[in-house]
């Protein structure tokens, strides 16, 4: 008997949704990853979208909710030191 395994298929519609959103959606939201402009390294969805080609579904989601967990620090910093603009993470507050 043959066993299947989704992960690949799963990563991959994944990274194809995180393409589709980095091309489509991202460039006319109006507001920039809090934890991007904090940090200046890759944006919440790069991020992801890096650790689902080099991890295991498994540890990305892990990785995922702990990165949106920071984005969402980085945007309360963020208001919190003044930052004249509204401030909205990328992702929902975990």
């Amino acid at each position: 008997m043959q066993v299947y395994s989704f992960e690949p298929l799963a990563k991959r519609m994944a990274i194809n949704s995180i393409v589709a959103y980095q091309n489509y959606i991202s460039p006319h939201k109006g507001f920039s990853c809090p934890h991007r402009v904090i940090d200046g390294g890759d944006s919440c969805s790069d991020y992801i979208k890096r650790m689902l080609t080099n991890q295991s579904l498994t540890e990305a989601v892990k990785s995922s909710v702990q990165r949106f967990q920071d984005c969402t620090q980085a945007s309360k910093t963020m208001t919190s030191n003044g930052f004249r603009c509204i401030v909205i993470p990328c992702c929902l507050p975990l």
